[in-house]
């Protein structure tokens, strides 16, 4: 796995754990944005775009909930 990839599933795990343990009400969608996961191409790599993307769907969801909550 390259550096890159792995620099971006630490960011998606943080980003997982930070909704988890500071806003629980969101929870219920993580399985939601979790089907944006990729599930692997051509030899079982893992596209680096689609892992981006969850990274911000999840950056989204965060900014979006704490926006509504000012």
């Amino acid at each position: 796995m390259k550096k890159t990839q792995q620099d971006i599933l630490t960011e998606i795990s943080t980003l997982r754990r930070t909704i988890e343990e500071n806003y629980p009400e969101l929870q219920k969608y993580l399985d939601e944005t979790r089907e944006t996961l990729p599930q692997g191409g051509i030899g079982g790599e893992i596209d680096v775009d689609s892992l981006k993307n969850h990274r911000d769907s999840l950056k989204s969801l965060i900014d979006k909930y704490k926006k509504q909550e000012k």
